[in-house]
């Protein structure tokens, strides 16, 4: 066999090396791709079970809290923010803003003892609990979904073969800056 051959021969080795690699690259990057667009799928189910409640549970307050229309109303306004996002980056901030404004409506019954003792007000208030704990597990493994892919597209050397396929990094789902602030307990 001679040396030009023998050197095709190790030319196209390579080259076939090289393609099997960058195959295998894009395929692992389509796949953690199509995780966390899964994963972000999987938060908005949650998401609408508790947009689902939302109105039942505004209605139910309306009838105790009259006066109160201003929590009401910010409360059904982020749901409609929430509901017109296009972007995951907007759907995460009326998302926070949704977040908050439940969290007054919650604290506002404290103000009203009968709505307290509504059987249906607390059955809406432990269904909304169980939806927020399973949105809080749910944003967990979207968050370590995106750490993984944002982490294969930013190491070398699969951030080359991520730049000529256009694969951008996700954006974490982060808590809100009032989320962040301590709590204040007064007695």
């Amino acid at each position: 066999m001679s040396t030009g051959i023998i050197i095709l021969i190790v030319v196209i080795a390579i080259v076939v090396i090289l393609a099997l690699y960058v195959v295998s690259v894009h395929n692992k990057l389509v796949e953690l791709r199509n995780r966390v667009k899964d994963q972000w799928a999987q938060i908005d189910v949650q998401l609408k079970r508790r947009f689902d409640l939302i109105p039942n549970l505004v209605e139910t307050v309306k009838g105790y809290a009259k006066h109160e229309s201003e929590t009401l109303e910010n409360v059904i306004k982020a749901r409609n923010t929430y509901l017109s996002a296009t972007t995951s980056e907007d759907q995460i901030k009326a998302n926070n803003a949704l977040t908050g404004a439940i969290s007054k409506l919650f604290a506002l019954s404290e103000s009203y003892p009968d709505l307290k003792a509504n059987t249906n007000f607390v059955q809406m208030q432990a269904d909304l609990k169980e939806v927020e704990d399973k949105i809080a597990s749910a944003r967990q493994f979207y968050n370590d979904t995106v750490l993984q892919y944002n982490n294969k597209i930013q190491m070398f050397p699969s951030n080359i073969i991520a730049g000529m396929f256009g694969f951008k990094s996700e954006a974490f789902f982060e808590a809100a800056e009032a989320e962040r602030e301590n709590v204040q307990v007064k007695f």
